[in-house]
């Protein structure tokens, strides 16, 4: 089923997980108010880890004040949210963070996505917290395009779809997964859309590392 941004904010509401494009060369993501519906869309253990979208500043600043991270390294973490649009780990003390992030913690870190695509805008400040992952089934990639994602999840899990997504032909990828440590350093976790565009993984730290001290500098 193919659904506007209203439709999605409807489906959201009831409870329902929601297919969601991301801006080329970025694959679907799916996404819902509960962590088990997200993993339950995805045919898999209702209490497995999912990532919190953090759709605004708002939630991005209390969560932040929680984080064993100093100004600069949560700084970055925006920045790589935001700007590079990466899945991101960030570590976590143990009872310190808001409730709402439990479902997205495991061993001590955190897994964000923080993506807010213009066309998706509506839709990330009304509805407020969400849970997300890859649009896929487990094991499968995840789908570039809101056909294969109606293939996929059925009729009962809407799919957005908005022309700025539509780029037939474009390959496409998952996020890059990056973990930002407590010393501020980074590694990468899962290689995905944002280094395969800078030519491989180092070549995407070393730009995310330059990146870093212009910007502090």
């Amino acid at each position: 089923m193919t659904a506007g941004i209203g439709g999605a904010l409807t489906a959201l509401r009831a409870g329902s997980a929601v297919v969601v494009p991301n801006p080329p060369p970025l694959t679907h993501v799916v996404t819902a108010t509960d962590p088990a519906v997200v993993n339950l869309a995805k045919a898999r253990p209702a209490s497995q880890p999912v990532a919190v979208w953090i759709t605004t500043d708002a939630l991005w600043s209390e969560l932040a004040a929680t984080l064993p991270l100093d100004h600069a390294a949560a700084d970055l973490a925006r920045r790589l949210l935001v700007d590079e649009m990466v899945t991101l780990l960030v570590p976590v003390d143990e009872n310190r963070y808001p409730h709402w992030l439990a479902p997205a913690v495991h061993d001590g870190h955190a897994l964000l996505f923080g993506a807010r695509w213009t066309p998706l805008r509506d839709l990330l400040t009304d509805i407020g917290l969400l849970y997300v992952s890859s649009a896929n089934r487990t094991g499968t990639p995840p789908v570039a395009t809101a056909a294969h994602a109606r293939t996929v999840f059925g009729p009962t899990v809407p799919v957005i779809e908005v022309s700025d997504s539509a780029q037939p032909g474009m390959a496409r990828r998952a996020t890059t997964t990056i973990h930002l440590h407590r010393d501020r350093t980074l590694s990468l976790t899962r290689e995905g859309a944002q280094d395969f565009a800078h030519g491989g993984p180092e070549h995407y730290l070393d730009y995310l590392r330059d990146r870093d001290v212009d910007l502090t500098t």
